[in-house]
């Protein structure tokens, strides 16, 4: 993702767009971990673009960031409430540390796991 201002440009780079996406999923009470296919793309070359990696992938336009993740939870907690605690938090990240506009966080339970 690159932004750019009359002082200069600001390069933040695919992995690091995705650890703070990761921090904020697996910082949540209830997450066993992600799941998914693992694919990397280069958002920096571009403003719109898509990275997908381990369970997460992340799409940014020029209005907003739409992020699909595929996520494990353990066994005993409440699913609903686990999501909604997940997209809270990637909200408050991504908003909070990258300054991105989010337009949604889609989730997709893929497995129950016991703790």
């Amino acid at each position: 993702m690159e932004q750019g201002s009359h002082k200069g440009l600001v390069n933040i780079s695919d992995r690091v767009i995705s650890a703070i996406i990761g921090y904020a999923v697996m910082d949540t009470p209830g997450i066993a971990g992600m799941s998914g296919s693992t694919v990397t793309g280069n958002l920096a070359k571009r403003l719109g673009g898509k990275i997908s990696k381990k369970g997460l992938s992340v799409e940014v336009t020029e209005e907003d960031v739409a992020i699909h993740l595929q996520i494990i939870v353990n066994y005993g907690y409440a699913i609903q409430e686990v999501c909604k605690s997940v997209q809270q938090n990637v909200r408050s990240a991504v908003e909070n540390m990258l300054g991105l506009t989010l337009g949604v966080v889609n989730i997709r339970v893929e497995k129950l796991v016991l703790p």
